[in-house]
């Protein structure tokens, strides 16, 4: 048997403040869903659900998105001014560069760029 990823899901205290946050980043539309359920589809990509959760987040996670752009240091600008923050410094290597963010709500995620070919 074979699944497919159909969405991944976050767990967050308010997920129509967080799907606005992700929507900005990757495009596509929030929608809001019952029992306090929001998702974006960015174009391109897998649905990313939010679902409402009591705690707050509590330690680093075990899964995390990596997110390809052209340029690190434009997107974490962009990110920042959607309410993002750095994790500590770019990492660059002989595969490229990555940046660890964090969300508004602290969820993990990576800005991802491709060493040049050649």
């Amino acid at each position: 048997m074979r699944g497919r990823v159909s969405q991944i899901v976050v767990d967050c205290r308010d997920p129509a403040s967080l799907v606005g946050f992700w929507a900005a980043l990757l495009g596509g539309e929030p929608v809001h869903r019952a029992r306090g359920w929001s998702h974006v589809e960015p174009p391109g990509g897998v649905r990313l659900a939010f679902q409402p959760v009591a705690e707050g987040k509590a330690v680093k996670n075990r899964l995390h998105l990596d997110i390809e752009v052209e340029a690190i240091g434009p997107a974490v600008a962009a990110a920042v001014r959607l309410g993002a923050a750095p994790i500590g410094e770019q990492v660059v290597d002989d595969q490229g560069a990555f940046q660890v963010m964090a969300d508004p709500e602290g969820n993990e995620f990576c800005f991802v760029a491709s060493a040049p070919a050649g």
